[in-house]
C-alpha cells in the first residue's frame, strides 16, 4: 500500500489487537484515557459555550414543560463571580434562577434586560438560536 509518508498527520489508531476499540472524546478528540474533558466538566471550569471573548445569551424551553429559560454562557471568571453576577441578573429581572455548569439560567425570557446590563458592564455578547 505504499510507504505511509502521506499518512504523517493521521496517526489515530483505531482498533489494537486484543484491546478493542479505542473510544475517543468528542469534544477534544482524544483517547478516554488521555482526555481531561470530563474532569474539568466535574471542576465546574467547563462550560457550554467556548472561551473566545463572547458571552452567549440564548432562550431555552427543551425539557421545562414549554416554560422559557434565558441562558447566559460563556463568562469568564470564577464561582464566587459568577454567583455574585447571578444574584445581580435575578434582581434586575425580578425572576428566579441558577448557576448550573457555569451558565447563569433565568426563569423567563429576559434577553433584552441582561443584554442591556452586561454590555453595560463590558461584555461582548452574541445572541444564540431564536
Amino acid at each position: 500500500m505504499g510507504s505511509g509518508a502521506g499518512n504523517a498527520g493521521n496517526e489515530r489508531v483505531v482498533w489494537v489487537t486484543g484491546a478493542g476499540q479505542i473510544r475517543y472524546c468528542s469534544r477534544c478528540g482524544k483517547p478516554e484515557g488521555e482526555c481531561r474533558c470530563r474532569e474539568e466538566r466535574r471542576m465546574g471550569n467547563a462550560t457550554a459555550a467556548p472561551r473566545d471573548g463572547f458571552v452567549r445569551l440564548s432562550l431555552d424551553r427543551k425539557q421545562r414543560r414549554g416554560k422559557a429559560v434565558t441562558i447566559v454562557a460563556g463568562l469568564p471568571g470564577d464561582l464566587a463571580q459568577l454567583t455574585a453576577l447571578a444574584q445581580q441578573l435575578r434582581k434586575l429581572c425580578g425572576a428566579g434562577g441558577s448557576l448550573k455548569d457555569g451558565a447563569i439560567e433565568l426563569q423567563g425570557d429576559h434577553r433584552d434586560k441582561v443584554e442591556a446590563r452586561l454590555v453595560a458592564l463590558g461584555y461582548k455578547i452574541k445572541r444564540v438560536g431564536g
